[in-house]
């Protein structure tokens, strides 16, 4: 709790006169003096997102000030950079905040939606109970086929991480690659099975396939921590990162005529075929995904880990659908989104017929990034769905 007390006489001030108690002026001079609480709450967004601005999960509780500006400032940078403030010994704690992000997922020129985002900050927490730090999650899943297999994914990979971060703790040693390979497999295995059970999906692929055997999603998925960023990609979406200026990819695509996974799903006994771009026995593009049980085991969901540093010099993290990258370079799309977060005062490109193009997230220069990126995917005639997540990696980003 905060107080803020009125009306002290500072030195070298004339006191206040002696008004009568039961006068007018007595009582509204006795109001000053009545304690103020000020209390800051907001709900963290941690299930779907919404079309609308999302709001944050915050609850403050400061100790009496030494100064009743300095605890107005304090709580308003609180609320403006999305972070936990707790009582320890007197003094204000700021733990660590949840990067600010923004996201615009659109159909596009594609006739159905099959793109699918996730987001779902701090959805577990360090595996070091003496000092507990959160772990943010965000996904972006490119489904093809239909759109339920990318919907699973959006409402479990995210869980199932977090089941495996917690057997991990049971281990001296924590591997990422080892906890994000398993809980893609995870994700795979619960794909086939809903496939094999008379589950209703309300989607078109109920009327043309009954057990949804060709349908599949594309996952790229970034963890960020404190000190590290996971990636885990299986398929043709790609995550870059922006470090100092410069697009650094964490994420390959796993297209059918890279040679490695070339040379895979020949030793598999598949083939490559050439029809409209090289595609897995002439009819996927991509050589990894979650799903497409009919095209296993040339298709597989077996994701490729990176796990990156963090620097002081990183600048942002993109993840994005192929509907982006098909039309965008890496270094473009850095450059997008380093105009939006050096802005002083971000401002949103104009609206025009045809193009409500809406952006979500937790900062509107994170969104607004995201919303141009779109934007500019679509002007260069993307033909895909076209799904962006923007995260501010900056560290002292809250000085801004």
């Amino acid at each position: 709790m905060a107080e803020i007390c009125c009306g002290v006489v500072g030195a070298g001030e004339t006191p206040t006169p002696n008004i009568e108690p039961n006068s007018r002026p007595s009582r509204r001079r006795s109001l000053d003096f009545l304690p103020l609480k000020y209390l800051a709450d907001v709900a963290i967004p941690t299930e779907n997102i919404s079309r609308k601005r999302q709001k944050l999960d915050l609850v403050v509780s400061l100790p009496p000030p030494r100064e009743c500006e300095n605890t107005v400032d304090t709580v308003e940078v609180a609320v403006a950079n999305c972070v936990n403030v707790s009582e320890l010994e007197n003094e204000v704690v700021v733990a660590e905040e949840c990067p600010k992000y923004g996201i615009t997922s659109v159909c596009g020129r594609r006739r159905d939606m099959e793109d699918a985002v996730s987001v779902h900050p701090s959805f577990c927490k360090e595996k070091n109970e003496q000092n507990k730090k959160p772990f943010h999650f965000f996904g972006v899943y490119d489904g093809h086929g239909c759109s339920h297999v990318a919907t699973m994914c959006k409402q479990r990979l995210h869980e199932i991480v977090d089941d495996e971060v917690n057997k991990e703790k049971e281990k001296e040693k924590f591997d990422w690659k080892s906890t994000m390979e398993k809980s893609f497999i995870r994700m795979d295995e619960e794909v086939l099975k809903s496939s094999k059970t008379t589950q209703s999906f309300t989607c078109k692929c109920e009327l043309q396939t009954p057990h949804c055997d060709a349908v599949g999603s594309t996952a790229v998925v970034a963890v960020v921590t404190p000190e590290k960023i996971i990636v885990s990609n299986c398929g043709d979406s790609r995550a870059v990162l922006c470090r100092n200026g410069v697009a650094i990819p964490l994420s390959s695509d796993h297209k059918p005529d890279r040679p490695d996974e070339l040379d895979r799903i020949n030793s598999a006994g598949g083939r490559v075929i050439y029809w409209d771009g090289a595609r897995v026995l002439g009819v996927l593009a991509m050589s990894r995904a979650i799903g497409d049980n009919y095209l296993k085991p040339y298709v597989i969901s077996e994701p490729e880990v990176t796990v990156t540093e963090r620097s002081d010099e990183d600048e942002c993290l993109i993840l994005a659908s192929d509907g982006l990258w098909d039309v965008v370079q890496n270094e473009t799309a850095c450059r997008v989104v380093q105009m939006c977060l050096k802005a002083e005062k971000t401002v949103s490109p104009p609206e025009s017929p045809g193009n409500d193009v809406v952006g979500d997230g937790s900062d509107k220069a994170c969104s607004d990034a995201s919303i141009l990126l779109t934007k500019l995917a679509l002007a260069r005639h993307s033909s895909d769905n076209v799904s962006v997540v923007v995260i501010d990696l900056r560290r002292h980003q809250h000085q801004r």
